[in-house]
């Protein structure tokens, strides 16, 4: 099914995206790799606050190549998500809503999208230059010192993604493999 969704996402609308929905999101999405969910975990354990507020938010896995000139951002596409697993429950029991990235999440991270009614989003891998064409705006909010690999805040339109983990434990990867394999 085709929906069209703008952020913040609340737990009444992650309700009604199931696995294998494809959703265009409008609004605002936060961008966050290994390095800025390391400073995050490192943060929190700390007592202090996190950059932005992660309640009804999603975070892209995503580190952007540089902006040609005359356009908002380089390509833009999804970096592996298994590699944030370690800190996603954490930030999904904070209110976390959506997280969009590439790849198959652990059996906690799916364990916590049910727990806390949040979602997992697929971009399409390779497809970098093409998603960064719904990004109207690009603002590093905190780390810039790791470059790429910042904190952005990113203005999107009609974003592109396939909901792989809903609130149900419904896995798009799972249903596909059993669907597809030859015994």
């Amino acid at each position: 099914m085709e929906k069209h969704i703008k952020t913040p996402l609340t737990k009444d609308e992650a309700t009604t995206l199931r696995s294998g929905d494809m959703v265009y999101i409008t609004g605002v999405l936060y961008t966050a790799r290994d390095a800025a969910h390391k400073r995050m975990s490192e943060a929190l354990a700390d007592g202090e606050e996190l950059p932005f507020d992660v309640k009804n938010n999603i975070i892209y896995y995503m580190g952007p190549s540089p902006a040609r000139e005359g356009r908002t951002i380089g390509a833009a596409g999804p970096t592996t998500a298994g590699r944030m697993d370690k800190y996603a429950p954490e930030l999904l029991d904070l209110g976390l809503e959506g997280m969009i990235g590439k790849g198959i999440r652990s059996e906690e991270v799916r364990k916590a999208i049910v727990r806390n009614k949040a979602v997992y989003f697929a971009a399409i891998g390779g497809a970098g230059a093409l998603l960064s064409k719904a990004i109207t705006a690009s603002e590093v909010i905190a780390y810039e010192d790791l470059g790429t690999e910042a904190i952005r805040k990113l203005t999107v339109e009609n974003f592109p993604v396939i909901v792989v983990d809903d609130i149900y434990g419904d896995d798009l990867y799972s249903i596909s493999q059993s669907k597809y394999s030859t015994k």
